[in-house]
């Protein structure tokens, strides 16, 4: 984030704040869709693959995922038809790259979470302190 940015953002009410907030989770909030971009960003290209990837998803909710980031214009959907069977992969976006920031974010947050998680539970599994 750039100065000016950081400078726009303190002068944004608390107002502006929510709605921005509001509008990102609209668009990236779920328990799938940021798991769809990263499995994506690992090079998964494909429907099978994907779901093999993303423990837990079904068929159905990785495809309403999809097209729902494909809406947002974070996938592109490409399809070869001159193959046999039909080759259908899915890449993304120049747009998802914006989303960069805010995913290795999350990621070393959730990386340090799980670590404090872990380090409260021995702790208290040893008896010294509970929670």
């Amino acid at each position: 984030m750039t100065k000016e940015d950081e400078f726009r953002m303190e002068h944004l009410g608390c107002a502006e704040k929510l709605q921005a907030v509001g509008d990102s989770l609209y668009v990236i909030g779920g328990k799938w869709k940021l798991r769809v971009i990263i499995a994506l960003s690992q090079g998964h290209k494909r429907f099978n693959d994907l779901q093999r990837t993303i423990t837990g998803i079904s068929g159905k909710v990785l495809s309403a995922e999809l097209k729902e980031l494909e809406l947002n214009g974070f996938v592109e959907r490409k399809v070869q038809a001159d193959t046999m069977p039909v080759i259908v992969e899915y890449e993304l976006t120049p747009y998802s790259q914006t989303l960069k920031d805010v995913v290795y974010a999350l990621i070393h947050w959730g990386v340090l979470h799980r670590e404090k998680i872990r380090s409260e539970t021995k702790q208290d599994l040893t008896g010294q302190w509970q929670i």
